[in-house]
């Protein structure tokens, strides 16, 4: 063996040596309770006492009322929440990318840091901010909006409403910053081209910004989409996927299996990987949906 061969078989040894660590962690800790939890969703029984029965697991999915309001919840979130919290993060990152815009590392930072804050610590904040006499009922009472308090919590439209605005509040920032890094890397002379040519800020918007921030809108939407489908804290600390289970997500439906009726984490082990199934369905429509449009 030459010494050029010895050098890179020492080199290759050296470069799995410092990945090892990582490789085992990952394993031990993703793919193995991955695949414990595939194997599970075909057991059934309460607690540890679990037999193996096959599919049944997966057939009471089509007849479970209770799965089927999560699903149907958890996807309105998906289709109201997921356009908005794009569409504001494209349009306040296009304003914050204007140079001549002062105060501009204070407006990115102030609506970045909602995605810093505890989950648990915002959730609550909002709970009390839309009860019964919590401010935003004040305020909008003493403008003379509403005549009596809307029952934000309480209601079933209104608790979706809510949970909306929450969500929203706290990833658009999120987005934001994907996009405004991007934004950053486009040539300026691109615009000053279009502007030489007669395009208005709208037409640039649209024919110049949008196109060259597809790969980025992608991403984001896959991201916000994953998010959203396994949305828990919110809904928990705010409204306990009440009234009844008018707010219930997919993933609470999850922990009340586990940990709040009688436990049974077979069929919980089930409903976890049929998020899984709904995340890569949907990102595969949205890659396919990109793919053409960019053809």
């Amino acid at each position: 063996m030459n010494t050029g061969d010895s050098l890179q078989k020492k080199n290759n040894l050296t470069g799995w040596a410092f990945i090892s660590l990582a490789v085992i962690g990952i394993v031990a800790f993703y793919f193995y309770p991955m695949l414990q939890a595939l194997l599970l969703s075909f057991k059934s029984g309460v607690g540890a006492n679990l037999e193996f029965t096959g599919l049944d697991n997966y057939k009471r999915l089509f007849i479970d009322t209770t799965f089927r309001t999560a699903v149907s919840n958890t996807f309105l979130y998906l289709i109201i929440q997921v356009p908005v919290m794009i569409i504001l993060g494209l349009f306040i990152s296009v304003l914050l990318n204007d140079s001549t815009l002062r105060f501009r590392s204070f407006f990115r930072t102030a609506i970045f840091l909602p995605c810093v804050t505890s989950l648990v610590a915002y959730s609550v904040v909002f709970k009390y901010l839309f009860s019964s006499d919590g401010m935003v009922n004040q305020f909008l009472m003493n403008l003379h909006v509403i005549a009596e308090p809307i029952q934000w919590i309480t209601d079933p439209f209104w608790a979706k409403i809510t949970i909306i605005i929450a969500v929203t509040w706290r990833w658009t920032g999120y987005n934001m910053i994907f996009y405004l890094s991007s934004l950053q890397n486009i040539d300026q002379s691109i615009y000053e081209a279009a502007r030489i040519d007669g395009a208005n800020a709208f037409t640039q918007f649209f024919k110049i910004t949008v196109p060259l921030l597809k790969p980025i809108i992608l991403f984001t939407s896959i991201t916000s989409t994953i998010g959203t489908l396994q949305i828990f804290d919110e809904i928990m600390n705010i409204t306990k996927g009440g009234p009844g289970n008018a707010t219930m997500s997919i993933s609470q439906y999850i922990y009340n299996l586990s940990f709040k009726y009688s436990p049974d984490f077979g069929y919980a082990a089930t409903v976890s990987y049929s998020i899984v199934l709904m995340i890569i369905v949907l990102s595969i429509i949205q890659f396919k949906v990109a793919g053409e449009r960019n053809g």
